[in-house]
């Protein structure tokens, strides 16, 4: 366990003109970002860190770190919400039992949501020289953890374990190694990202970045939401065709019946918390630049004012990033996956002083590091999958971050 932190906080929010471009006032060192349709909070500089414990209780053991931080803080709180006061960055690994979950509160935040914006400092802070964003230049890939042949051959082995019965779905990922021609600016792929899939939330949680379209928890007060997606197909190469892709994904047996274990796992995590759930009896095509999705969005109302992590903790791993029976599904994918996730789907995201905050799954991401960066993205494997057709998928998820660093 590794803590650093400034002792008592000192936190001040006050309101600010409208910064319309979050992104363009962040330094280049470690930014921390969550934004969708340009709205969102940005970070920069470290305030208080946390390297998490791994093991069964590394949620009840952050939010405790949290409580204890933020208890004996000493806020003035201009604004009032959600976002406001000291906010939290995190980033958990997909692997409990890994190591390199954090949670950093940074020393500066901005914000701007629902035509406000506020500003959030932690003692005396400074603000950083904005410098312009710096191209990496040539991008040469690699194979990752295991070459596409190999992948597939995983992808085949998966398939006879769901058909001997052991389980009915499994999340396979892969990942993909990049080199840069010069050190990689995270804030040029947070504009690309933010410009490209503005449905997405585009985030930095150190050193991971990306934009997922998952939503695990938002939560505001006793409210609570979660966009569940699970199967995907990928654009077509017209209207036409894109028309009847989706009409194709919406109409399969198999990933209507893998959408329906991902939205049965989101129901069973969050019925014990709520007082009241809204599930979907169908879902929707969420279409994205590069693939569609089916979409579930689930709401509820918590019936004991818990935190967003309580949410998080009760919500993680879920089908769409798993498999069903999650038990057999995590076995199976330490077993063939031959790799560690670390942050790649697992909970990524912000929660304030008061418990509210959003959180994704860190899907369509990448470590950046000086000029390397690990990309990844995983596919829903069933009884009737195709390991041709899942690497396929798999590629089309992994062109988010190819644009990303290549333009």
């Amino acid at each position: 366990m590794s803590v650093a932190l400034i002792r008592p906080l000192v936190v001040r929010t006050v309101a600010v003109s409208d910064p319309d471009d979050l992104l363009a006032r962040l330094p280049d060192a470690a930014p921390y970002a969550w934004i969708r349709h340009g709205e969102g909070l940005v970070g920069w500089g470290e305030a208080a860190r946390a390297a998490v414990p791994p093991g069964p209780g590394r949620f009840d053991w952050a939010r405790g770190w949290l409580s204890s931080l933020f208890a004996g803080a000493l806020i003035e709180d201009q604004v009032g919400v959600p976002g406001s006061g000291p906010v939290a960055f995190g980033s958990f690994t997909f692997d409990g039992d890994a190591q390199g979950t954090v949670l950093v509160v940074p020393r500066v935040v901005l914000a701007r949501r629902g035509g406000r914006a506020w500003l959030t400092t932690i003692g005396d802070s400074a603000f950083d020289l904005v410098t312009p964003p710096r191209e990496p230049g040539r991008i040469r890939y690699a194979d990752g953890s295991l070459t596409a042949a190999q992948w597939e051959h995983r992808v085949a082995r998966a398939v006879r374990r769901i058909k001997d019965g052991r389980l009915d779905k499994v999340v396979l990922a892969r990942d993909l190694t990049a080199v840069a021609e010069r050190d990689i600016d995270p804030r040029v792929l947070l504009g690309r990202l933010a410009e490209r899939y503005p449905e997405c939330y585009t985030f930095s949680v150190d050193g991971l970045v990306g934009a997922t379209p998952e939503l695990l928890v938002r939560h505001t007060g006793q409210a609570v939401e979660s966009l569940v997606l699970a199967g995907t197909t990928a654009r077509g190469g017209g209207p036409a065709d894109d028309a009847a892709r989706g009409a194709a994904l919406y109409a399969s047996q198999k990933d209507r019946h893998e959408h329906a274990c991902a939205v049965a796992s989101v129901r069973e995590a969050l019925a014990p918390l709520c007082s009241a759930l809204h599930v979907p009896d169908e879902p929707e095509l969420l279409v994205l630049p590069n693939v569609q999705h089916l979409a579930s969005r689930v709401t509820g109302r918590l019936s004991d004012g818990a935190s967003v992590l309580d949410v998080v903790a009760a919500m993680h791993p879920t089908a769409a990033v798993g498999g069903t029976p999650t038990g057999a599904a995590l076995g199976v994918i330490r077993e063939l996956e031959g790799m560690d996730r670390a942050g790649y789907a697992g909970p990524v995201g912000w929660i304030d002083s008061r418990g509210d905050g959003e959180w994704g799954i860190a899907l369509r991401c990448a470590y950046v590091s000086g000029r390397r960066a690990r990309l990844f993205a995983g596919c829903g494997i069933m009884a009737e999958s195709d390991p041709a057709a899942e690497l396929a998928e798999a590629q089309a998820k992994l062109r988010v971050m190819r644009y990303a660093l290549e333009g």
